[in-house]
């Protein structure tokens, strides 16, 4: 009996010891610990997808996160707050993107270096932005055949004949 209690004392300290490695992985690798860094803003139109804690990434690579979210209630246009690492430096003349995974996955913010010599400075802003794109509407309008303007019975906007010719 002595023998069966120690082989489950082992197997549970190793499940222990998994489940703490994989916590400690999970904690490392999300946005939910603190990325320290430096602020800057953008200001856009759309961000259908995004979220408090959404990836910033530079030519793929996450470099930061979303920090805040807030809607001006004059211009309606949504400021994003991103805390980027302290060790990249973005060109003044970058651009944002809302960009996707795919057709099923996330969204995230894609920013694509510019070619200029002068550096953003923390707490300033990308000015050259472009917002998320409806692709669900996208999807509808092409499986829909365009703007929805030619509807069944239709040709060219014109009724057809009743008698079909």
């Amino acid at each position: 009996m002595g023998n069966n209690n120690t082989v489950e004392t082992i197997m549970g300290a190793i499940v222990v010891v998994v489940a703490a490695a994989f916590l400690y992985f999970a904690y490392t690798n999300t946005s939910s610990g603190s990325l320290g860094g430096y602020e800057l803003t953008a200001k856009m139109p759309r961000v259908d997808g995004l979220a408090t804690g959404t990836d910033v990434r530079l030519s793929g690579i996450k470099i930061g996160a979303v920090s805040a979210l807030t809607l001006d209630p004059k211009t309606y246009l949504v400021t994003l707050h991103m805390n980027i690492r302290d060790d990249i430096q973005i060109p003044d003349d970058s651009s944002l993107l809302v960009t996707s995974s795919g057709l099923l996955g996330g969204s995230y913010l894609s920013i694509s270096p510019g070619g200029s010599n002068t550096m953003i400075k923390p707490g300033g802003a990308i000015t050259n932005v472009q917002g998320s794109v409806d692709l669900m509407g996208l999807v509808g309008r092409f499986i829909g055949g365009g703007n929805g303007q030619q509807q069944a019975g239709q040709q060219g906007g014109q009724p057809k004949p009743a008698g079909g010719r």
